[in-house]
């Protein structure tokens, strides 16, 4: 999916029929004011003095916005389908909950030129979505979903990895079912511990284990190798960072405003050992790896570097730039 302008509008927990353990808009987002139709204008208004002429796509984040009252739907809707019908913004994106997807919202999103549904699924295991108090299970989800391909929608499917219930096996399940749905794109995001939710209190009370940074770069890894080879978009990985949450909402978990790189990094990391396994190594290698990926093969704080010296006993590893960008990898002495 080709990447374009976004102009954000939070709607946090508007429409949210029910209240997700893991889950608390406010503080995720910084956003605390109900959002009205003139705010939207307001927003758009605003970003469109700082981007210009650039193509943008106005977006609803938060909440469950096919959830909302039908009138405040049509209200904040009819506001942003102002500036589409005036060719100042190319479309409008929503994000919603699969089990609020039916005939009638498809109808009404196609009628305000409404043209990307992200659906927050989480996981598409059942056990987790019922621990989560998601309210639906995993078969509404891939409803949900073909439904809105079906009528011509982009979709994008948001998932979330070290729910309670997930050993890391049934995000893998998830990741699996995801690929069979073929979305335009994924959001992944790791399991964060907000304050002033139902899982900060299961994490003080020692009944929900944290799923800590390297857990999940440790499993999103592997997911972003799938989805990779399945040919479908990471539009995200982890939460976006904000002040609050870096100033302690954010109280366990995998909260990091790198864990994209983190992860990318990782999966690096495994590349370079499947090609150092097995040979007989002198003590200073260097490593060709295609442009732009230096940085990531190094990793962060040279932490690659440092785990494939000692692993391989070895005294010193220089990365180069390679003249190719093909992803091909080299071994020299």
């Amino acid at each position: 999916m080709a990447k374009q302008k976004i102009i954000p509008i939070f709607v946090p927990h508007l429409g949210c029929p029910c209240a997700c353990v893991f889950c608390n808009q406010r503080r995720i987002s910084g956003v605390t004011a109900e959002t009205t139709a003139d705010m939207v204008k307001s927003e758009i208004e605003a970003a469109l003095e700082r981007i210009g002429s650039e193509a943008a796509q106005v977006a609803f984040y938060g909440g469950s916005f096919t959830a909302i009252d039908t009138e405040k739907q049509e209200s904040l809707l009819a506001a942003a389908h102002e500036y589409v019908k005036a060719g100042k913004v190319t479309s409008i994106r929503i994000s919603t909950r699969p089990d609020a997807i039916d005939e009638d919202v498809i109808s009404r999103l196609k009628r305000y030129c409404v043209d990307t549904v992200e659906l927050g699924c989480q996981s598409m295991n059942d056990e987790v979505l019922r621990l989560s108090k998601r309210g639906h299970d995993g078969a509404v989800c891939e409803k949900a979903a073909m439904m809105l391909k079906n009528a011509g929608f982009k979709v994008i499917l948001q998932i979330m990895t070290g729910l309670p219930g997930d050993d890391g096996s049934q995000s893998l399940e998830t990741a699996a079912r995801v690929v069979d749905i073929k979305p335009d794109g994924v959001r992944i995001y790791p399991t964060v511990v907000v304050r002033d939710t139902e899982l900060f209190d299961l994490w003080e009370a020692g009944v929900y284990k944290e799923h800590t940074v390297n857990d999940a770069v440790e499993l999103c890894a592997v997911l972003c190798g799938l989805f990779d080879k399945a040919g479908i978009p990471i539009i995200r990985l982890g939460l976006n960072p904000t002040e609050e949450l870096s100033g302690g909402a954010a109280a366990a978990g995998a909260y990091h405003p790198a864990l994209g790189e983190l992860v990318r990094s990782r999966m690096w990391l495994k590349r370079l050992r499947q090609l150092l396994d097995g040979k007989e190594l002198p003590q200073d290698i260097v490593i060709t790896v295609p442009k732009g990926a230096v940085s990531l093969c190094v990793g962060q704080k040279k932490a690659n570097i440092e785990c494939l010296k000692s692993e391989y006993g070895l005294r010193s590893i220089k990365i180069r730039e390679s003249d190719r960008s093909n992803g091909d990898i080299s071994l020299h002495f």
